[in-house]
């Protein structure tokens, strides 16, 4: 999992794309080392906001995310975990990234692409949920190795 984000490091910041090397936003990254690590993606990714003030009463992202991973506390979170983020207060979580160590996290960031960067106290206090990546997507055979 880890392996897999680091080599996203440098694709450049796409919003709603998911092509490594080429362009992808958080969400994007997410669904490129899915596709490398699990398999093909089987929930199609509709149009979504931009926007990390956006309010609702649905965890939309997290809710997808519960239905194809294993969900975990965040504070057992570790290497290899998928994390979202609630950029503001009040708003629903917007962000994703993948954590690579005790201390730092992949992301897409707006402006800077794909990222490893710490894990600061202002991004951990963020983080709203917490993931792993199943060995194989739901409903899906086993990839041969």
């Amino acid at each position: 999992m880890i392996a897999a984000a680091r080599g996203w490091l440098g694709t450049p910041y796409h919003d709603q794309a998911s092509v490594k090397g080429v362009g992808c936003d958080c969400l994007g990254l997410a669904r490129g080392i899915w596709r490398e690590v699990v398999g093909s993606e089987t929930l199609p990714v509709p149009p979504y906001s931009r926007d990390w003030g956006e309010i609702g009463t649905r965890e939309v992202l997290a809710e997808n995310a519960g239905r194809m991973m294993i969900r975990i506390d965040p504070a057992e979170a570790g290497p290899g975990a998928v994390v979202l983020f609630r950029m503001r207060a009040g708003a629903i979580v917007k962000h994703v990234g993948i954590l690579t160590g005790e201390g730092t996290f992949v992301h897409s960031y707006e402006r800077l692409g794909v990222i490893e960067e710490p894990l600061t106290i202002a991004w951990r206090r963020r983080i709203a949920f917490a993931f792993l990546f199943p060995r194989q997507a739901p409903g899906q055979r086993k990839k041969k190795t």
